[in-house]
């Protein structure tokens, strides 16, 4: 299996796909799962270099825990005929290998220059989605490197009903808001749409001016 510092960066692209059937095992060390974790909460972009997303990494039983309030919060949440079309779903999770948890921390913004801060504190409509744009690209490098190494993940959000056990059980500090949970482990089905994944034609998705 090549190293995710190998695969050239298109090909790792492509590589990234969502896959629900997974094993409790990994073709590689716990210690570099958490090494690439580690690049891509490092290197991602954020506005105005805040560096504000943060990440915990659950193996073993802390991850099973994990999956445990997920069944729990959704079946107290919704009617039992719903819930047994979740109940598989979160078992899969569960069974997995181990969960990356992404936050957003607020006191992030605290730390920039007081310039910086009175800009954003003046453009609040941008504030949000700019660090929610930088979050996602924390997930989607995390997952593509995991990805690369014999790793298959998918991205879920069971927040915010598993938040207050999370911020509970892993002493999670009151400024970071659960956002996403990347399930991963040893792939044992193929991904989600089939090897071969249609996609919409190019032709409207794009347009180029000025070439």
């Amino acid at each position: 299996m090549p190293s995710a510092y190998q695969v050239p960066f298109l090909e790792a692209i492509k590589i990234r796909r969502s896959i629900l059937s997974l094993a409790k095992e990994s073709p590689i060390s716990d210690d570099r799962i958490v090494l690439l974790v580690n690049h891509a909460i490092k290197y991602a972009p954020s506005p105005f270099h805040v560096q504000s997303c943060r990440a915990i990494v659950l193996f073993g039983q802390e991850h099973e825990k994990l999956w445990d309030f997920a069944m729990q919060r959704t079946k107290e949440a919704v009617p039992p005929h719903v819930f047994a079309n979740y109940e598989g779903k979160i078992k899969g999770f569960r069974d997995a290998c181990g969960t990356v948890l992404f936050f957003e921390d607020s006191s992030a913004v605290k730390k920039l220059p007081p310039p910086l801060q009175d800009r954003m504190a003046k453009n609040p409509d941008c504030k949000l989605p700019w660090s929610e744009h930088s979050n996602g690209m924390n997930q989607f490098i995390a997952w593509t490197a995991l990805a690369t190494e014999g790793l298959g993940c998918n991205l879920q959000h069971y927040n915010p009903s598993i938040s207050k056990d999370v911020t509970e059980t892993w002493n999670v500090p009151g400024t970071w808001s659960l956002r996403a949970q990347l399930v991963f482990g040893k792939p044992t089905g193929p991904p989600r749409g089939g090897v071969d994944k249609e996609f919409a034609p190019l032709e409207g998705r794009i347009r180029v001016y000025g070439k």
